[in-house]
């Protein structure tokens, strides 16, 4: 079994790696991959947004199926080029990858279908934008509506920065570019936030591991919104209760409403949920495994990925069960100097082979390229996502950090209370 995964992450890192581990021993490619991706398997030298080479190369390589990463390629239709010529792809269609790739067609979505979110209005023009800023209730949160790299939801808690977010977007800034002429403004959600992935095969779905995401860039969520500084899974609130109710309210009436709109939904599911006073809400979908959460999620996944994969390739979900995660994983995520704004590239990192060679410990490449002296140096704002595993969230955690210890490179940025809220509540309940 030869399979491709597109893309260039973290995630992509860990999905090749946890498809390596399948009893199929697939030969497994990635394209274009990373200098991590490229210590473990082949990889292409084809860009994520190069739709006709990366159809060519699926062709020429005779692939049997392709795992898409991320939303871009999602997003330009790769799903449906590749099916024209006969090859499957999991991931949704360009119809269905609306979903992240536009959030006035998602919101208006689950506005017609009753699926709980915050209430909204979009806006195309500035001047009536920042009128109704200038008198709706604050906090209010101002989304860019098309895809923004996890950038595009600016949280503002005072009507200045929701001006100042408003002028950015739709301004002479237009700092998302085409992302931005639609903007999305949402009530403010009060509650604790919650990662639901559900891989999907148009009209039935199994969960895998839940997760946390912590997307501010210091410690005690402060400072500048992020593409996310680390996770942990299982998340302690997502209680059985809790799960079914985000599926019986949200990730079912979503898969029903795409059915009912003409374009089902196929691949994985990522929903942002709010956990208010009044049950889940959801923040938004993503058309694709979450990062930095799959990095956390994937490694507890109890249950063969190409197993699933395949299975939700032959609409046959209805086949396969996934038990509960019998350990618990954190990620940290080693940040670039100036990320998330203009980053330092070129840093030399040092300590990667230590990191590997420790116990529940593994190291993913994000932002990391091979310099004309053979060494791993920075490339990117998210660098490199340190896991560990555990029989508990703080055995997990403990050796997560154990890693993070190991490595270095100049102007090295991370959070250092990763999971800080899970272990918390754990230990609330009496738990370690």
């Amino acid at each position: 079994m030869k399979i491709l995964v597109v893309g260039s992450g973290g995630r992509e890192h860990a999905i090749v790696r946890k498809l390596l581990e399948s009893v199929h021993a697939p030969e497994v490619h990635a394209a274009p991959g990373n200098p991590g991706i490229a210590r473990i398997v082949p990889c292409h030298a084809v860009g994520v947004d190069q739709i006709d080479a990366m159809v060519s190369l699926a062709q020429e390589q005779a692939f049997d199926w392709v795992f898409v990463g991320p939303e871009i390629p999602l997003a330009l239709g790769l799903v449906d080029r590749l099916q024209e010529v006969s090859i499957p792809a999991l991931g949704p269609t360009q119809a269905a990858a609306r979903l992240e790739s536009s959030k006035v067609f998602s919101k208006e979505l689950m506005l017609r279908h009753g699926i709980p979110t915050a209430a909204f209005l979009t806006f195309t023009e500035l001047d009536p934008l920042l009128a109704h800023l200038s008198e709706c209730p604050v906090p209010v949160v101002v989304k860019a509506s098309g895809l923004a790299a996890g950038k595009g939801a600016v949280v503002c808690m005072t009507r200045e920065e929701a001006i100042a977010a408003a002028r950015q977007m739709l301004g002479d800034d237009k700092i998302f570019g085409e992302a931005g002429d639609e903007v999305v403004v949402e009530e403010f959600m009060q509650g604790e936030e919650l990662s639901v992935f559900a891989l999907c095969d148009g009209s039935r779905y199994i969960l895998l591991p839940s997760a946390q995401d912590h997307k501010r860039l210091r410690d005690g969520d402060q400072g500048p919104n992020t593409g996310g500084m680390g996770a942990y899974s299982p998340a302690p609130i997502a209680t059985p209760a809790v799960l079914a109710a985000v599926c019986q309210n949200i990730v079912e009436p979503t898969l029903k409403a795409m059915e009912v709109e003409g374009c089902p939904y196929h691949g994985i599911l990522y929903v942002g949920v709010m956990l208010t006073k009044a049950g889940p809400k959801v923040v938004e979908f993503n058309c694709r495994l979450g990062d930095p959460e799959t990095q956390c999620v994937l490694p507890i996944l109890e249950a063969d990925l190409v197993d699933l994969c395949q299975a939700a390739l032959a609409r046959r979900l209805g086949d396969v069960h996934v038990t509960a995660p019998r350990r618990w994983s954190s990620i940290v995520v080693l940040a670039a100097e100036g990320y998330p704004g203009t980053v330092r590239k070129g840093r030399v990192v040092a300590g990667l082979d230590q990191a590997e060679a420790l116990e529940n410990v593994h190291v993913l490449h994000a932002g990391t390229t091979v310099d004309d002296q053979e060494r791993v140096v920075t490339s990117g704002g998210r660098v490199l996502g340190v896991v560990g595993t555990g029989e508990t969230l703080a055995q997990a955690v403990e050796n997560t950090y154990r890693g993070v210890d190991s490595i270095s490179f100049e102007g090295m940025q991370f959070r250092k209370d990763i999971a800080a809220r899970g272990l918390a509540a754990l230990i609330s309940r009496g738990t370690p």
